[in-house]
């Protein structure tokens, strides 16, 4: 039987992933603790109620192309929960009104000229710019195969608002990628690592020819779904977690922050952890962060300085959500999508608006609607500084500009989330190789998280489970 203990520092996804990954396959008899700071698990995972149905307080679905997420789903027999969008369409604010985004994107990188010329996003000098693009030559040799292509890592890096620019213009940067791409992160694609954010458009650029052309995806037979959540809300993925760890033996401690983390001699004579915690210290053979960059170098510099400034040099932004809900007559504009998209350049406070009640049937009342705004990205902290009514007023003066609103909201719910999104800047590839070379040098240790190698949930439960199973793997040799 094994005596191997495990410590896993941080009940958000990439923690639970982790620990579920250790409980799965860690050989009979391993211990394996997780310890929250928090009184809930989940993290950004975050379920409310409003106007009696389950809202999504965080993140409101995931990417199914990414298959960690459905995945795990799956394993946990939530696979006839999960549900689709009503809708695939959304729009972009651009030239005084909403318009349909065009098809054909990669990303947020339009590959087709035509169905941008369609959409209205672009002026005829826009369109004219981005047209040129096509005009490149085609390259000489093509590669057949993604794997006869160099890693995004080996290629010199650059912002993705560079290649875009360069590419397709001003216009198609600042109306479409940096809304899209930018959005998703809460960054700007002029600070953003090509090779860390979207490495198939670096890979397309360093390749000769139209950036439009070698974006293209290959033509698929069956349509799928984009995102997928959870009926009851995504908070249920974390407890039904939990509930699966608890039922394996898994230990969790929540309201449990971890002060110290020290190597100090184990039983087996192999490198050991302690763990000073207000409720006493654990001891582990192995211990995995899944923490935010921050408060992992709080807990690294007095091992390693130069591994906490690594991790410490790793910004972020802070999002903060303003969920509404208006009576049906309140709402005159048609909300035929799932949503739209702010500019920048617009000088708005919101970045983007979902529709909730279109974009989800199994929320959706005939007698209401639920709209979310999104405020705050890398460089704009201007939400920081304001209260919730300020916030709930400032959302609904950008709304009232766009949407036909004919009267204030029934009911508004403010959630903030500071420091909630890595920023992944040029050179981040090798800041995260460094990172992880000088974590394997202390030997039993990993770290997982959104700082890494992805900010989304698919990317973050890959994360947790990957480092899980290195980790366990280097423990398992070492007992050997």
């Amino acid at each position: 039987m094994s005596d191997l203990a495990v410590a896993v520092i941080g009940g958000g996804i990439t923690g639970l992933a982790a620990a579920w990954q250790l409980a799965c396959t860690a050989p009979p008899g391993t211990r394996v603790v997780l310890l929250e700071a928090d009184d809930r698990l989940g993290g950004k995972l975050r379920t409310g109620e409003i106007g009696g149905r389950p809202v999504e307080l965080g993140p409101d679905a995931f990417l199914v192309r990414r298959h960690e997420a459905f995945a795990l789903c799956e394993e946990l027999g939530l696979g006839p929960e999960m549900v689709a969008p009503a809708s695939s369409r959304a729009f972009v604010w651009a030239r005084g009104r909403l318009r349909a985004l065009p098809a054909g994107m990669a990303l947020g990188v339009p590959t087709r000229l035509g169905p941008l010329a369609r959409s209205g996003i672009c002026s005829g000098t826009g369109l004219g710019r981005a047209a040129l693009d096509l005009l490149a030559p085609a390259p000489r040799h093509k590669a057949v195969h993604s794997g006869d292509e160099p890693d995004a890592a080996q290629l010199d890096d650059e912002t993705v608002g560079s290649v875009v620019r360069r590419h397709l213009g001003n216009q198609v940067h600042d109306r479409l990628a940096d809304p899209l791409i930018g959005g998703i992160h809460a960054g700007a694609i002029d600070t953003m690592s090509a090779a860390a954010v979207f490495p198939e458009l670096l890979r397309a650029d360093r390749r000769a020819g139209s950036l439009m052309r070698g974006l293209r995806p290959p033509k698929l037979t069956t349509q799928s779904p984009v995102f997928m959540t959870v009926r009851g809300g995504l908070e249920s993925l974390a407890q039904h977690l939990r509930a699966a760890l608890e039922e394996r033996g898994v230990e969790i401690r929540l309201g449990t922050a971890v002060k110290d983390l020290q190597p100090q001699m184990g039983r087996t004579q192999a490198r050991c952890w302690s763990l000073s915690t207000e409720a006493g210290d654990v001891e582990a053979d192995g211990v995995l962060l899944a923490i935010p960059a921050v408060p992992a170098a709080l807990l690294l510099r007095r091992l390693d300085s130069t591994l906490a400034d690594l991790l410490d040099g790793i910004p972020y932004s802070s999002v903060t959500l303003v969920t509404l809900r208006f009576a049906a007559e309140a709402v005159a504009s048609p909300l035929d999508g799932t949503g739209f998209l702010v500019p920048v350049a617009e000088g708005r406070l919101i970045t983007a608006c979902t529709f909730l009640s279109s974009k989800w049937a199994h929320i959706a009342h005939t007698d209401d609607v639920l709209l979310r705004a999104s405020i705050g990205r890398y460089g704009d902290d201007r939400q920081a500084k304001m209260s919730e009514e300020e916030v709930v007023r400032g959302a609904l003066r950008d709304l009232r500009r766009m949407l036909d609103l004919r009267d204030d909201p029934i009911e508004s719910v403010v959630t903030r989330w500071p420091g909630a999104f890595p920023q992944y800047l040029v050179g981040h590839l090798r800041r995260v190789r460094s990172i992880e070379e000088r974590v394997d040098r202390l030997g039993g240790l990993a770290v997982a998280g959104a700082a890494l190698h992805g900010v989304g949930i698919p990317a973050c439960v890959g994360s947790g489970r990957s480092a899980a199973e290195l980790l366990l793997g280097t423990l398992v040799a070492e007992r050997r």
